[in-house]
This record gives C-alpha cells, sequence and structure tokens, in this order.
C-alpha cells in the first residue's frame, strides 16, 4: 500500500492534535515500515488510519500499540550482563539502596532478568526497580510475569551464560529458581516474589518527562533508541544523563551509540556508559 512522506507527516500531526504522542522524530524507516504493516494487516488506506485515530481514542491506543516495537527476552546479549554483573558486585555490594530504571521495558523480561542477577550477588533487598513503556498492552504482560513456554527454549542458554558464568557444572543454578513452566499450558511464569518486586509505569520516553522524583543508579534503555532519529536520539541521552546519580550506569543497545559533544558527558567501558562527575554539564 503506498504511502508518501506526506502521509506520514499528516498521521505524525494527527497524533500530535488529538492526544499526547508525539512520532514526529521518530526514525522515518522504522515508522514507515510500522504504519504500512497496520495499514496492510487491517486493508485500509492511509486516510482511514487518521480519521479513526481522530475519533475513537481506543483505537488510537491500539495503533500506538501497533506502532512501538517490542521485542526483549531473558539475559539478551549476555555479552553485557557480564561486565554490568562485575560492575553492579563492585559498586554496589555495600549500598543500602540501589534505583534502577528500565526505560521502554517491553513485556519485563529484562527488569526480571536484573531482579535476578541481583538476587545472586546478594542485593535484591537493596533494590528499587522500575519499568516503563508506552504500550499498556506490553505493561501488563510484565507486570503478570507470563510469557510463552517456546520462551524457554531461548532464555536458558542466556541464563547459564551469565548466572552460571565461572561456576562448576555441579553448581549450577537452576533457571527454575526463578521460573516455573508449564509445557501443557503453554507458559512459563516468573516467581511471584519477583514479580512483586518491580513497579511498572506507563511512561513516554519521548517526553523527556520525570516520572518519578528521583536520580537513578542504573538506566537501562536497550534497543529503544534506534527508532528515533539523531535529534531525539540526542534529547533522550541528555535527559538520561540529568536523570542518573553522578557515576551512575547506562546501558543502550550494541547497536546504538552516544556521539558528538554527548561523549562528555559519558566514559564507556565494557559496553556501559559511565556518567561523569562533573556538575552543571550542559550540551
Amino acid at each position: 500500500m503506498e504511502i508518501s512522506q506526506q502521509d506520514i507527516f499528516a498521521l505524525c500531526q494527527t497524533f500530535r492534535k488529538v492526544s499526547v504522542y508525539d512520532f514526529s522524530d521518530y526514525s522515518y524507516k522504522s515508522l514507515y515500515r510500522r504504519v504500512e504493516k497496520i495499514l496492510t494487516d487491517n486493508n485500509i488506506t492511509i486516510q482511514t488510519l487518521i480519521d479513526n485515530i481522530s475519533k475513537d481514542y481506543n483505537y488510537l491506543e491500539s495503533v500506538v500499540n501497533q506502532i512501538t516495537v517490542n521485542t526483549t527476552e531473558l539475559f539478551r546479549d549476555p555479552e553485557i550482563w557480564l561486565p554490568l554483573r562485575d560492575n553492579i558486585q563492585r559498586r554496589f555490594s555495600n549500598s543500602q539502596m540501589i534505583d534502577i530504571w528500565h526505560a521502554g521495558c517491553s513485556s519485563g523480561q529484562e527488569v526480571y532478568s536484573m531482579l535476578i542477577l541481583l538476587n545472586e550477588l546478594g542485593l535484591f533487598d537493596q533494590v528499587s526497580s522500575f519499568g516503563t513503556d508506552i504500550n499498556e498492552e506490553v505493561l501488563d504482560v510484565a507486570q503478570h510475569g507470563r510469557y510463552r513456554y517456546v520462551d524457554i527454549n531461548e532464555y536458558l542458554p542466556n541464563f547459564n551464560t551469565v548466572i552460571n558464568h565461572g561456576r562448576e557444572k555441579e553448581e549450577y543454578i537452576p533457571i527454575s529458581k526463578y521460573i516455573s513452566s508449564n509445557q501443557q499450558r503453554d507458559y512459563i511464569q516468573v516467581a511471584p516474589w519477583l514479580v512483586d518486586k518491580p513497579v511498572f509505569i506507563k511512561h513516554d520516553l519521548v517526553s523527556c518527562t520525570t516520572f518519578l522524583d528521583r536520580k537513578f543508579d542504573i538506566i537501562i534503555c536497550r534497543n529503544v533508541l534506534i527508532y528515533f532519529n539523531h535529534d531525539l536520539q540526542n534529547k533522550i541521552i541528555d535527559f538520561f544523563y540529568n536523570c542518573l546519580k553522578d557515576n551512575g550506569m547506562l546501558i543502550i543497545g550494541r547497536q546504538e551509540s552516544i556521539y558528538g559533544n554527548h561523549t562528555e558527558g559519558f566514559e564507556k567501558s565494557g559496553g556501559i556508559y559511565f556518567k561523569r562527575n562533573r556538575r552543571n554539564l550542559y550540551f
């Protein structure tokens, strides 16, 4: 179905006019693909889509959920979790409180990954964990911590790579310590005591507004910035900088980077960006 750049612009303008959502600084290619899929799946024109979101709030929310990308897994990209584990153990072993924000948390698997890791490090009780996303449907999944049974085949290797790294085979921690499974009913379930820990909140990262009156020791926002244009990426990096405590850690996706003057605010090591301890730093 043919869509022009003007069509995408008109759609973004409509969102801004009738809602709090602003997609005008999303990556054009990414937004184009998502909108094209919506039109094809529903066999509608761009004008029908614009008309529908203008008059039906529930429809609008449904489209927002379809536009946003929600791909995540337990201990995704283990190579980033290993240095993260070492840094957390070294930096926070004597901390009384560790504040962690998962921005764009999707269905919550990385939130629970972090809590599992922290529990193995003996830091579970010190943690305040927050997950935010624009998509209410995935937040509901995250709050229940229930996923498809088939996912266990993808999660187990990651779990073993991170949690059982350096352990002898006979000392392996079983994934069943944290996740139960039911093949007949096709689900796996995160342990209730883990599910009760994090707070999930609807929040639009694009707004660059705080959802909580505190700064964070760790912000994780992986594979989210790639869906924004460079201007919005830089704006969000500024926002994260201001939301981090001094020497706090920012973790972004493998294909995401901090560029230009923004690198002055961070020092990168092992795939982790550490906030430089500089006051009144503006970009």
